[in-house]
């Protein structure tokens, strides 16, 4: 195969994945109609349809569904291979595709990253925002960061922070007017912020746990956002009660900017984890970033 047909195939991974030629475009640089002219001419080439295309979205064919299936894995061992070529070189090189919360960002990782960045001029960081449970592997990302409990077994897992609590917050101006609450049945009585998890549109339940008890309470409230940014700022103004990493918290407590409730109810888990595949042949960049991001008591 000649090498314009492998790019072809590459493209129109890009596009079965993301479900929409905007998309694919924006991921790749290009125009649209650059997009559907390679994809046209590939479908020409193989006599076949791959896509099934509508004024909303894109989704493949029975024939595009086989191509997907068989076909990525093959282009993403060549991608690796190539990337592992790096290690031949002086310095180490490449850009590593992470996704991750944005507090795990804040964090974690930009702290961690820092010096390993300013040593390594050659090394790339891709750092992309997601609440969601994300497929790493179907959406091309070199790792990903989540709790621990969320890692799957078929991940390799390297521990980047410590054990973490989450706290639930109100401001001292919420209080005025409401009662403090004393379990987390109570929470159904308040105005909550809920955070939207954008993998299947859902809201996030609030975990709680004492001793051999374990719960989840769906909440109710005024307001929805799709980042804890956004709820930390809303719970600082009085707006209802969030349920926030206690490190990002923390500081506001101390100052009496925001008050805790349900402390006993919220017991430690796992910190943060990095995640990615076990099948992957780390290239020496790669390496060097898990070193740097490594959990060391």
């Amino acid at each position: 195969m000649r090498r314009g047909n492998l790019d072809d195939l590459s493209v129109f991974l890009v596009v079965a994945r993301e479900g929409s030629f905007t998309k694919a475009a924006a991921k790749l640089g290009v125009s649209q109609s650059a997009l559907s002219y390679t994809i046209k001419e590939l479908e020409a080439r193989l006599k076949l349809r791959l896509l099934t295309r509508t004024t909303r979205s894109v989704s493949p064919t029975a024939a595009g569904e086989r191509l997907l299936r068989n076909v990525s894995p093959r282009i993403e061992e060549i991608e690796g291979e190539l990337a592992a070529l790096s290690d031949l070189r002086e310095k180490p090189s490449g850009t590593i595709r992470i996704t991750a919360t944005e507090y795990a960002t804040d964090a974690v990782l930009l702290p961690k990253l820092a010096k390993l960045l300013r040593e390594n001029s050659d090394i790339k960081v891709e750092i992309v925002s997601d609440y969601g449970l994300t497929d790493i592997v179907a959406q091309r990302f070199d790792a990903g960061v989540r709790d621990g409990e969320q890692v799957t077994k078929d991940m390799i897992a390297v521990r980047i922070g410590p054990d973490a609590r989450m706290a639930v917050v109100g401001a001292p101006s919420y209080f005025k007017n409401q009662p403090v609450p004393k379990k987390p049945q109570d929470l159904v009585e308040h105005n909550c912020i809920n955070l939207r998890l954008p993998t299947h549109g859902g809201l996030y339940a609030w975990e709680f746990g004492k001793g051999s008890r374990e719960l989840k309470v769906r909440v109710e409230g005024q307001l929805f956002f799709s980042t804890t940014t956004q709820m930390f700022h809303a719970a600082l103004a009085g707006l209802g009660l969030a349920y926030l990493p206690e490190g990002l918290v923390q500081p506001h407590i101390n100052k009496g900017r925001l008050k805790r409730v349900l402390d006993d109810w919220c017991p430690p888990y796992p910190g943060y984890h990095l995640y990615y595949p076990s099948r992957r042949q780390p290239s020496a960049a790669f390496s060097l970033l898990v070193e740097a991001l490594r959990h060391r008591p």
